[in-house]
């Protein structure tokens, strides 16, 4: 979709982004803001931002009329050029465009003064960029009024006869699936914007890894001893590269299954909200046993499934399965990625441990150096830890835990162990 958005851009066009949920339309809009100059100057006081050399609004003509090269003059940052409103229904005319201002009447001015407007959001961004978030649930006698600011550029306020040329890019965003169950785009305005943009989802792997990683908020933060907010506070717990990736695989699974609505989509905030729920889950284990340096493993995995439930839409067939549907495919994405990690290497080492009957318990109350003490020593752990993503400095009893743990459930779903599910956890056996 870039390349598209790139050509909309340089051809100046008002643009729809069209998308499932989750897609980071919204993020996309904000970031346009940077393609702007940094600093901007405008006349000091404006409420439209007007150019000191090309004012529009009545105040400002006289102003520069009056007072020549002596106009004052503001800087405004591109932060500040900028302008959302999420389109719900009770939004009005006013709030876009503008509306009489009694208060100024009451002044004393006649009401067929332009000077009595008080400007909407959309003029109030003049010489930015303004955003109109899900478009299909604004009333369509409310989209009229975008009719002119679209193609003419200018705005109709009640009986004026106001003409502003603004100029601004206009962006708004759309799910297709608003179109049928909730409103739709009025015909002459889908007419005015320039171009309209399909979004979709990561498209590879490696995408869905850089997202995780880039937007999971893995580290509890609150009030510091000396009650600074948002430094580092009470525990935090590592997510080890092989959850990752199996939290990737895990939305992806979803996405791609039959049992879950196509047209609503599987939103990001899926596989960011898995990271951050099974972090979580070894936050709270660590506050629970006394572990020092939590580590993330396996046994958190399930306990983020019926968390997610609500963010998933399902097929109506599929009614009072969704938790089953969910953690079957958990168990798909966990097994993708011992193949690919631990798949080719030896762990005969560690089926060893399983001779004569011996049993491993593991829950998500069982702290790493509990773990390691039923396992015992393994030869060639250091492998299995590199195979799976952990490096120097990863050493620690919970990262072997992590580790040793992955491999006994992979070993599992490949067949070569058996497990019992008991409360909170899991019993490998041969």
């Amino acid at each position: 979709m870039l390349p598209h958005l790139e050509r909309a851009l340089l051809a100046g066009h008002d643009l729809v982004l069209l998308g499932e949920r989750g897609q980071g339309k919204t993020r996309l809009i904000r970031t346009i803001t940077r393609l702007l100059d940094e600093w901007t100057p405008v006349v000091d006081g404006c409420e439209i931002n007007d150019h000191p050399y090309v004012p529009v609004c009545v105040r400002c003509v006289k102003l520069a009329a009056e007072r020549g090269e002596d106009l004052e003059i503001a800087w405004k940052h591109r932060d500040d050029r900028y302008g959302e409103k999420l389109a719900t229904p009770d939004t009005s005319v006013g709030d876009l465009i503008g509306d009489v201002d009694p208060i100024k009447i009451a002044e004393g001015r006649t009401l067929g003064d332009p000077e009595t407007v008080h400007y909407g959001l959309v003029p109030r961004t003049n010489r930015g960029v303004f955003s109109v978030n899900e478009l299909p649930d604004l009333a369509e006698r409310i989209q009229v009024s975008l009719l002119n600011v679209l193609e003419e550029r200018d705005i109709q306020v009640r009986g004026y006869n106001l003409r502003l040329p603004l100029d601004l890019l206009l962006i708004a965003s759309a799910n297709p699936e608003d179109y049928t169950n909730r409103g739709r785009i009025i015909t002459p305005l889908k007419d005015r914007f320039g171009a309209e943009i399909r979004t979709h989802y990561p498209l590879t792997l490696e995408d869905e890894l850089d997202l995780i990683r880039q937007e999971a908020w893995l580290n509890w933060r609150g009030l510091d001893p000396d009650g600074v907010a948002g430094e580092p506070a009470g525990l935090s717990a590592e997510l080890p590269e092989h959850l990752v990736e199996t939290i990737a695989r895990f939305t992806r699974l979803v996405r791609e299954s039959t049992a879950v609505d196509s047209r609503s989509g599987v939103s990001a905030r899926f596989a960011i909200a898995a990271a951050e729920s099974a972090a979580a889950s070894a936050v709270r284990r660590a506050a629970l046993t006394g572990e020092e340096r939590p580590v993330t493993r396996v046994c958190d995995l399930p306990g983020i499934v019926p968390t997610l439930r609500g963010k998933v839409e399902f097929e109506v067939s599929e009614e009072g399965r969704e938790v089953e549907v969910l953690a079957h495919l958990l168990r798909r994405a966990t097994a993708e990625t011992f193949r690919g990690t631990l798949g080719g290497m030896d762990l005969s080492a560690l089926l060893d441990k399983f001779a004569e009957g011996v049993q491993i318990e593991s829950g998500e109350l069982t702290p790493a150096t509990e773990l390691l003490h039923k396992i015992g020593p393994v030869n060639g752990l250091s492998k299995i830890m590199s195979a799976v993503g952990m490096g120097e400095g990863d050493e620690s009893p919970g990262h072997a835990a992590a580790a040793l743990e992955f491999a006994l459930e992979g070993l599992y779903l490949m067949r070569r162990l058996s497990k019992d599910e008991v409360d909170g956890g899991a019993v490998y056996r041969t």
